[in-house]
């Protein structure tokens, strides 16, 4: 690769969420959706999206709006917001965009020419007779698609919410919809009118038991991919904060647990219980780029759960079709470890957590928003420029974790860009519980000034730990490594 590859791997400016990576031609596009900085909800913004060379996973070019929420015909005042999108080539050779708005329970389409071309609206997933599916009582709720077109031509769409039991009255069901599991339904190569009847392919939470998927049942994020002559659909399980996989031999029935590919507090992996990272709901899916697959998903920022930002980890699928689970890093799309030499922002931080621990960015609470907790965020408002994003409020026992550098034994100092009401000593380790690497002395300073210490880290590859002791609080910006 030309540049290194970072986590999250847009511009710090950019939440773009619900990440699903395509490739078409010799570049990879990732669709999601599109989150508002400080916004009052999900999906505020209008699509965008972004591709880089399959040669280098760390140069991504902004391709623009691609679809503007006011061009679907339910939607002319551009009041609704578009939900997590798929985007696949259709068996004509054109794009097909597949979303819902927050308050439908319709699947619309839209179609273009080009990967990342303006899209134009199509119509609505409907059944033979040109009604919308989704709107009638005992249909299922589309939520979230994603669609597969298969090496026969067939075009199958994956939907579904399933909330766990507390939240069913709350949920659609009160539309009299189904929301109890995730579904597959056929269209026609016009791709859009349904042949046949949607059928259940992942149970929700409320009828998981005594099925391979009790704990991990379907909550939403349908995403597809076909692997040989295997189907592999990732989905939110239950837990919200991770995404599972199942596998089958079929497109639309049979499938089986396989596992989590990956969550965003790590929870799960190598046995961890405790989550090293605020969590909240996560969304995503599989690619193979140059022979290496990656499974896409995002994180939560500004101590909200509406301002995400996309990520990738490296997975690999062994011989029998099993996927281990991926650990959370700095450097997923990267081809290896980061340079130990280097700057780097403090945002890319993939464990971040306060002396007392983490919560779930889903059930926050305002009190836990003005607490000892730090948190990813930026100065201003949402914009598409040149971003400013840090970690704030670092207090006693707060720690950062970065994940992987090469080191090649001869680094001697880290400077460290700092501004706050602290005072003490910020320790760097390689392990959580290790020895330091180095003391850096902390004092207060209205604007961001640099620390500097000795740095003793031995040859190989290592993580960075950047944990704080002391009074007051303050904001990282970056770090440099000499």
């Amino acid at each position: 690769m030309k540049h290194q590859a970072l986590n999250p791997y847009l511009p710090s400016y950019e939440y773009v969420p619900d990440g699903e990576p395509r490739v078409f031609g010799d570049r990879l596009y990732v669709y999601g959706s599109h989150d508002r900085f400080d916004g009052p909800d999900f999906c505020v913004n209008d699509y965008v999206c972004w591709s880089a060379p399959l040669d280098d996973l760390g140069d991504w070019r902004y391709e623009g709006v691609i679809y503007q929420a006011s061009q679907d015909a339910r939607n002319a005042r551009g009041n609704m917001h578009m939900c997590a999108p798929d985007v696949v080539q259709g068996p004509d050779g054109r794009y097909y965009l597949y979303y819902e708005f927050h308050r439908l329970t319709v699947t619309s389409v839209a179609v273009c020419d080009t990967p990342a071309g303006k899209y134009e609206f199509y119509g609505y997933v409907q059944r033979p007779d040109g009604i919308p599916y989704g709107e009638k009582k005992g249909e299922v709720n589309l939520f979230d698609p994603g669609v597969l077109v298969d090496d026969d031509g067939k075009v199958y769409m994956y939907t579904g919410f399933a909330p766990t039991p507390g939240w069913m009255k709350i949920a659609m069901g009160m539309r009299g919809l189904k929301i109890d599991a995730g579904y597959c339904v056929e269209l026609e190569p016009d791709m859009i009118t349904m042949k046949g009847e949607p059928q259940m392919v992942i149970p929700g939470p409320a009828i998981t038991a005594g099925t391979d998927f009790e704990g991990h049942g379907f909550f939403e994020a349908s995403s597809i991919r076909k692997i040989h002559d295997t189907y592999y659909l990732v989905y939110s399980s239950e837990l919200s904060h991770e995404l599972c996989y199942a596998t089958s031999k079929y497109p639309d029935r049979g499938f089986q647990y396989g596992g989590t590919l990956i969550s965003i507090g790590d929870i799960g992996y190598q046995g961890n219980t405790v989550p090293n990272n605020y969590t909240g709901n996560t969304h995503g899916g599989m690619v193979e780029v140059n022979g290496q697959w990656y499974i896409f998903y995002h994180r939560q920022t500004n101590r909200q759960k509406c301002a995400r930002q996309g990520c990738a980890e490296k997975i690999t699928i062994d011989p029998d079709g099993f996927i281990s689970q991926a650990e959370t890093t700095s450097c997923g799309l990267n081809d290896g470890p980061l340079a130990g030499k280097g700057s780097y922002e403090a945002r890319i931080a993939c464990n971040l957590s306060s002396r007392q621990g983490t919560f779930p960015y889903l059930r926050v609470r305002e009190k836990d928003k003005k607490s000892i907790h730090p948190y990813f965020t930026q100065s201003g408002t949402d914009r598409e420029e040149k971003g400013d994003q840090y970690i704030a409020n670092m207090t006693d026992g707060a720690w950062a974790g970065f994940k992987y550098f090469s080191f090649d034994g001869d680094e001697t100092t880290i400077t460290v860009m700092l501004r706050g009401t602290a005072a003490g000593t910020l320790k760097v380790l390689t392990k959580r519980d290790g020895e330091c690497a180095a003391k850096i002395e902390v004092k207060p300073s209205a604007g961001y000034a640099a620390y500097r210490a000795a740095l003793s880290v031995p040859t190989g590859i290592w993580p960075l730990y950047f944990v704080f002791e002391g009074s007051g609080a303050f904001d990282f910006q970056q770090f440099t490594i000499h």
